[in-house]
């Protein structure tokens, strides 16, 4: 083990707090804690040689398998022959946004106040647990509904896997270190993104496609073991014991969290349902984005008033930056997402190919491919900027919500537009065969499986324009974005 002088406090800024006692009084201790904290990091013990090691193996197969299992990488290619199995045609889009990327999205930020206020260890074993359990259900599930449910639950979990393990590096390395163990553990991204579909391909069609689940159990086991063995939490423990039970839960914004939820679900379910389960003008319909606008408005409504106690205090939203970058990783993510979940449908329904490419027809496939790595180019190019963009305008103390934010907002605008795209395949889906045969059923075209389809390609091409369209939108936020240099605050955090 060895000391190290961390101590670079970021310079004080001024608080406007909330004009309720029980408020101030809550935000003032929240001030006083972060002074607390930047004197007890002033010595602080880090793991060195095979413990350091190991917990940095540990942080990035945790990180691998929770990038693995999203729905662009080993789900994607799986997706067809879940449905063909299920026969859940309609069911697509709930593998991956509703569920999944819902529960994920929802909870980012509220992980952020757990790893602020609880043991970050612990907190972070509990997030490996809770992935681990829904991965299992997965992987055991017997029909589509299971399915659902265990995807909903690996998303709760997997929404405190990475930011926790940017956490604990923080705790685990000095400062001049980070960038390069934050950089390795950012890599299991793009690591996931080339085995993911590999893998995906591999066991869907030589094993079953639930290796793509029971794949994360002993992955994450062994970041179980390591991370409760050698992490240990450096610095004092926070002193909580002595603020009320009800002050302490006001610490993770409950009630913003309990509106924002059903808010984001009766969304969903509204763009999953509307035009191929209910007509547009059915009343379920109509109430559930009745239900959105109200929860909604409360979710904004409680935001404003709780201020820096607030899940995304407004201070932060508003600044010029932090709405251009929020709204561009909300587009790229929602164009992102929706390529990536369609794409192996046109490879296998369309262009008659397994997911695990043959010897045959690489001609027919090549302008395809050439398309797609041009576009993962555009999205190699901006997906990381809008968290620069934060980290460069905001204060150190403000940053860790900046980039939850931003994160939240990608991961948001794929929940959203998967079920978009969904039923924008869907809806055209239906609607071109009924015209080619009259009285067609609606319900067997569904349940026939995606495999099953060959005439679904004008179905697949408008999902695709959807993809297109949010594409075109980033262009507001990317020219909207502030000019500014990453030097220039480099230099003053070095200085500082």
């Amino acid at each position: 083990m060895r000391l190290q002088d961390t101590s670079r406090a970021a310079s004080p800024t001024l608080r406007t707090y909330p004009v309720t006692e029980k408020d101030g009084r809550l935000a003032m201790e929240a001030d006083e804690k972060l002074a607390a904290d930047n004197v007890s990091e002033e010595l602080v013990e880090y793991p060195e040689g095979v413990k350091l090691v190991l917990i940095s193996l540990a942080l990035c197969l945790s990180v691998f398998l929770v990038a693995l299992v999203r729905p662009q990488r080993i789900i994607a290619t799986a997706i067809p022959k879940i449905t063909d199995q299920f026969k859940s045609l309609d069911d697509v889009g709930w593998y991956g946004s509703t569920r999944y990327l819902l529960t994920t999205a929802a909870f980012q930020l509220l992980f952020g106040r757990f790893y602020s206020f609880l043991s970050m260890k612990w907190v972070y074993i509990g997030a490996i647990s809770v992935f681990e359990l829904g991965s299992l259900i997965c992987g055991v599930a017997p029909n589509s509904n299971a399915l659902i449910v265990g995807r909903a639950i690996a998303g709760l979990g997997s929404a405190g896997i990475f930011t926790g393990a940017l956490i604990i590096v923080a705790n685990s390395v000095p400062l001049g270190k980070r960038p390069m163990y934050t950089g390795l553990i950012g890599a299991m991204y793009g690591i996931a993104s080339v085995a993911g579909p590999l893998l995906g391909g591999v066991f869907t069609d030589r094993v079953t496609w639930r290796w793509c689940f029971y794949i994360n159990l002993p992955i994450g086991a062994v970041t179980l073991i390591v991370i409760t063995i050698f992490f240990k939490p450096p610095g004092a423990v926070r002193k909580t014991e002595a603020m009320r039970l009800t002050d302490r839960i006001q610490q993770f914004d409950p009630l913003g969290t309990i509106v924002f939820i059903p808010a984001i679900v009766s969304l969903l379910l509204a763009l999953q349902w509307g035009g191929s389960k209910y007509p547009w003008s059915n009343g379920r319909i109509i109430g559930l984005f009745v239900v959105f606008g109200v929860l909604i408005s409360t979710f904004i409504g409680i935001q404003i008033w709780k201020q820096d106690l607030a899940t995304v205090p407004p201070r932060i939203l508003k600044q010029r930056s932090i709405m251009a970058g929020a709204w561009f990783s909300l587009c790229l993510g929602s164009s992102f997402f929706i390529f990536v979940y369609f794409l192996p449908i046109w490879f296998q329904a369309i262009k008659g190919v397994i997911t695990a490419v043959g010897y045959y027809t690489p001609f027919m496939i090549a302008s395809t491919v050439l398309m797609a790595v041009i576009y993962g180019l555009g999205i190699g190019f901006g997906m990381q900027q809008p968290i620069m963009a934060a980290q460069t305008v905001l204060s150190l103390q403000d940053i860790p919500t900046g980039t939850s934010l931003i994160m939240f907002m990608q991961t948001l605008g794929g929940a959203l537009f998967i079920s978009v795209g969904q039923n924008v395949f869907t809806n055209k889906l239906v609607s071109g065969l009924a015209s080619q045969v009259p009285g067609v059923n609606p319900a067997i075209v569904l349940s026939a499986g995606a495999t099953s389809l060959r005439d679904s390609i004008d179905a697949l091409i408008s999902a695709f324009y959807v993809s297109v369209a949010m594409a075109c939108l980033s262009l507001v936020g990317s020219s909207a974005i502030e000019w500014k240099s990453v030097k220039g605050k480099n230099i003053e955090m070095a200085m500082g």
